[in-house]
């Protein structure tokens, strides 16, 4: 548990679009109004939980807010495991506008924690498994630990947040 950062400007870009995007158009229009903040995070919010729920994570309770003043998602629940728990917070964290994650998850069976690493421009995930295991071959680990997130070894990109499993 505790806070995560994550790059601002890097991301899934969840807010463009239905219900978050036009609580966005609102606040453009009247920055000042409390109401349609309101409106806005919570439409931010459930837009990140839908992202989440299709990338087929879940966990009991999964609740997700969000706080536009100060690009955080909070999220809540029981986690069946330690993957799954911290694949919810990548997920949320890697979305363009989130800035932060306050990992309020708990997991029924507990396992060490994954390390994150953020991707910087001309990274690999061969490079990342070399910085991190000593061997460029593990880098399937590191895929494998971010599925569903990412779909194939050579689509990661600058900014993105990543799981490190453990040795």
């Amino acid at each position: 548990m505790g806070i995560i950062d994550f790059v601002r400007d890097a991301g899934e870009k969840l807010f463009g679009r239905g219900r978050a995007e036009a609580a966005m158009k609102d606040i453009k229009a009247d920055p000042g109004n409390d109401a349609k903040m309101k409106a806005a995070n919570a439409a931010a919010g459930d837009a990140i939980l839908d992202y989440i729920k299709s990338q087929n994570l879940s966990a009991t309770g999964l609740t997700v807010t969000f706080d536009g003043s100060n690009s955080t998602v909070s999220v809540f629940g029981v986690a069946p495991d330690q993957a799954t728990k911290e694949k919810i917070v990548v997920a949320a964290g890697n979305v363009a506008g989130v800035e932060k994650v306050n990992d309020m998850l708990t997991v029924d069976k507990s396992a060490p924690e994954a390390q994150y690493y953020t991707v910087v421009s001309g990274d690999t995930l061969s490079k990342i498994s070399k910085q991190f295991y000593g061997d460029p071959n593990q880098y399937q680990k590191i895929f494998e630990a971010n599925k569903p997130m990412l779909t194939h070894p050579d689509k990661i990109y600058p900014g993105q947040k990543l799981r490190i499993p453990p040795k």
